[in-house]
């Protein structure tokens, strides 16, 4: 039996916010976010009701099929974003939805994960962007049990952390039918080791050298210090990410950097608008994975 935490067990037999939401007043919108299939084993609709004024989820709601944990992160997803802004649930991760059920067992963090994107898909919908933007249809198919691509895989890891096959398939599942991607896995785990070590090379001269360009790799992997990091990501901000939102009248802030979160300002017509969200993910984020740290995040706040 699987050792749950006194929490996942409270919303498992008494789980909050089920069913769809069916009301609605003027001004405000319900949209839905669907993900996994009961072929699958687990499938979850996140139904939430947003107020378009305040860009706040006033009600969320969830019809769940699957395990206990499925069950259980389903019920504390819809709690955790009730009253929050859509740009801050946005920024809402498996991590965030398995710490706040006190942990969930390895095996079943893949329950997390749908949530998170169950979410994505809700609030992307909603925003009328494409449910593609991480290209994950676009990629090749790593896991024919399950339906996964390389792309979904490799986001999963980076997000998470992962160094292994089996924690690969705890996530999303990839590698639990035939087994027979397992290699393939373990390839892309390869893969992505060898990017963060080279990232590091990159981030180490730039702070040795602060004369040398950012892209220039030397060969080291002496790791970076929080304070270089945090050097580091300021740079990036000023040189290369700051001009290019000030072509289209934005600006951004480094407010603070928890670990490989980096909570950022959206200033002047950055702030507020439309596609703040791509913005946020596409420009700032995807510059810092890519000229810092591949594991970095970036937030508003």
């Amino acid at each position: 039996m699987w050792d749950y935490t006194d929490k996942v067990m409270e919303h498992f037999h008494n789980p909050r916010n089920q069913g769809k939401i069916t009301e609605k007043q003027e001004g405000e919108e319900i949209v839905t976010g669907q993900v996994g299939s009961i072929a699958c084993g687990d499938a979850l609709k996140l139904h939430l009701k947003i107020d378009e004024a305040s860009q706040t989820i006033k009600d969320a709601r969830f019809q769940t099929f699957g395990c206990a944990s499925a069950i259980a992160s389903s019920s504390a997803l819809t709690e955790l974003l009730k009253g929050r802004k859509v740009e801050e649930a946005l920024t809402l991760t498996n991590k965030e939805i398995a710490e706040s059920l006190g942990g969930l067992p390895e095996e079943k963090m893949h329950c997390s994960v749908m949530g998170q994107e169950a979410l994505e898909a809700a609030i992307y919908t909603y925003k009328g962007i494409p449910l593609d933007t991480h290209e994950e249809d676009e990629g090749n198919i790593i896991c024919r049990c399950f339906a996964i691509t390389d792309t979904k895989i490799k986001r999963i890891i980076r997000e998470n952390n992962l160094t292994t096959a089996e924690q690969v398939t705890n996530y999303v599942k990839a590698g639990g039918g035939c087994s027979s991607c397992l290699p393939d896995i373990d390839d892309l785990l390869a893969e992505i080791t060898t990017e963060k070590e080279k990232s590091v090379e990159v981030a180490t001269e730039v702070w040795t050298n602060s004369n040398s360009p950012v892209t220039e790799s030397a060969p080291t992997t002496k790791p970076l210090t929080n304070l270089q990091k945090i050097t580091l990501i300021q740079r990036v901000i000023d040189e290369e990410i700051r001009p290019v939102l000030a072509e289209d009248g934005g600006d951004m802030e480094l407010f603070d950097v928890e670990g490989d979160v980096v909570k950022v300002i959206l200033k002047g017509a950055c702030s507020g608008c439309a596609s703040s969200t791509e913005t946020l993910k596409i420009a700032i984020e995807a510059t810092l994975k890519d000229r810092v740290l591949p594991t970095l995040t970036v937030e508003s706040v």
